[in-house]
């Protein structure tokens, strides 16, 4: 998977984004990729650590950064820590539901509303 697009620290071959640590090398495709919400695993941290080929040094200082960009407290919804993370929020949301989108034209025929056109 690409890199999330909001980049807080980037080393040789790890990188801390909005979306936990990722691999810098794309070809990868996300396989040794950590969101933020397993961050706190240590199960999961030690088993992509003893990959052949990966840099344990720069491993380690990603899951630093990342550590500290991302606390365990607000780890318990991934929304809400990637959103506090990235400064939208201060506070928790209390509910993170997206209300449904309403379309309406108000008592007017579809026929007679204006339409978009391309001009050549």
């Amino acid at each position: 998977m690409a890199l999330h697009s909001d980049i807080f620290w980037v080393g040789r071959q790890w990188a801390v984004t909005g979306a936990g640590i990722q691999a810098v090398d794309q070809r990868l495709r996300g396989v040794l990729d950590i969101e933020i919400a397993r961050l706190w695993n240590d199960e999961l941290v030690q088993s992509r650590r003893a990959k052949p080929g990966v840099n344990a040094a720069d491993f380690d200082m990603a899951l630093t950064v990342a550590r500290e960009r991302f606390p365990q407290a607000a780890v318990a919804d991934p929304l809400v820590a990637q959103l506090a993370a990235l400064g939208v929020i201060e506070a928790p949301i209390v509910s993170p539901a997206v209300p449904a989108m309403k379309l309406h034209a108000e008592g007017r025929l579809a026929r007679f509303l204006p339409q978009w056109r391309i001009r050549r």
